[in-house]
């Protein structure tokens, strides 16, 4: 697992790579999720080709050297489903993943993975003990009051170790087979995030006061719906600062946008890799490295910590 050693790390906080041993337990199952070949096959998505290439380390680990980062980090990629599975199913999967994840050259680290059926705190706190810098849970486990009671044993866990949460889409169920091949990335996952950005808002936050969390691409740009929730729930938006965005699969204009609502300081630099390449942000060079580097660094490490690297900082 990839340690910082740079002040001012580039750090991208959302990467995929499958690990072989990931692929060949894909490959061996029966049902979806599964792999033929490299054909991906999924309960609620069309049958997608996986670039070999795309999932190759040394390849992606120079790319990401080529992109300027110190530090990629990678996570199960959960519209497969995988954390949604039976637990003995779900089991062999997650373990294939973060031995895998484990194994990757720099400059990579990895987001755990948990299954949300049956949860497993012990599972969970040995891979932070292995070195995973926090947890990915899918938005579809974090839509509602049960779903925070069921995942809010594991984001006990994180709370306790002052390590972040990762809010990425989850699975979706069948569409209708007239329907686009884009349509979930561009219609049900942003619908999952905007869902989970206000789930956290309500049952999430009073439950875990001290969690950080991170959702994936701009929540959605649900944070852009502050006027309406003005006007039709009385409720104006407070900045937590303990909240943060990734960037990823969004431009120039979304980006400002919701700067205009939350701040520079909720935006974190994620690619989403290799789902989609890295985008040239227009902004200034301070906005620049807040989004690469500073604010990345408060997610990932507890306030204390962060304060003791910016005082060892140079001026």
């Amino acid at each position: 697992m990839n340690r910082l050693s740079t002040d001012a790390p580039v750090i991208d906080v959302h990467q995929h790579i499958w690990p072989d041993a990931l692929i060949e337990a894909l490959r061996a199952r029966q049902t979806p999720p599964r792999m033929r070949g490299w054909t991906l096959e999924l309960v609620g998505e069309p049958d997608y080709p996986v670039d070999p290439q795309a999932h190759d380390a040394d390849a992606r680990a120079a790319a990401a050297r080529d992109d300027g980062l110190d530090l990629a980090l990678v996570s199960l990629s959960s519209p497969l489903g995988i954390e949604s599975l039976p637990a003995d199913e779900a089991g062999e999967l997650l373990n294939a993943y973060h031995e895998g994840a484990l194994a990757l050259p720099e400059p990579f680290g990895a987001w755990a993975a948990a299954c949300v059926t049956k949860v497993d705190t012990g599972a969970l706190s040995r891979e932070i003990e292995r070195g995973f810098v926090g947890l990915q849970l899918p938005a579809t486990s974090l839509l509602d009051s049960a779903g925070y009671a069921n995942a809010g044993p594991l984001l006990e866990v994180l709370e306790e170790a002052g390590l972040p949460l990762l809010v990425h889409p989850g699975p979706i169920a069948p569409t209708a087979s007239d329907q686009p091949s884009w349509w979930p990335a561009i219609v049900t996952y942003v619908q999952q995030m905007h869902a989970a950005w206000f789930a956290f808002r309500v049952h999430g936050r009073p439950r875990h006061p001290r969690l950080r969390v991170c959702f994936a691409m701009l929540a959605g740009l649900a944070p852009l719906h502050s006027e309406r929730v003005a006007a039709r729930a009385g409720d104006r938006s407070v900045v937590d600062r303990d909240v943060f965005l990734d960037v990823s699969s969004y431009g120039t204009r979304a980006v400002d946008a919701t700067v205009r609502v939350l701040g520079i300081d909720a935006l974190v630099n994620g690619s989403d890799r290799p789902y989609a390449d890295p985008v040239s942000l227009d902004l200034g060079p301070a906005a620049l490295r807040a989004i690469r580097s500073a604010n990345a660094m408060r997610l990932l490490y507890p306030k204390e910590v962060f304060d003791d690297l910016a005082i060892a900082s140079p001026a």
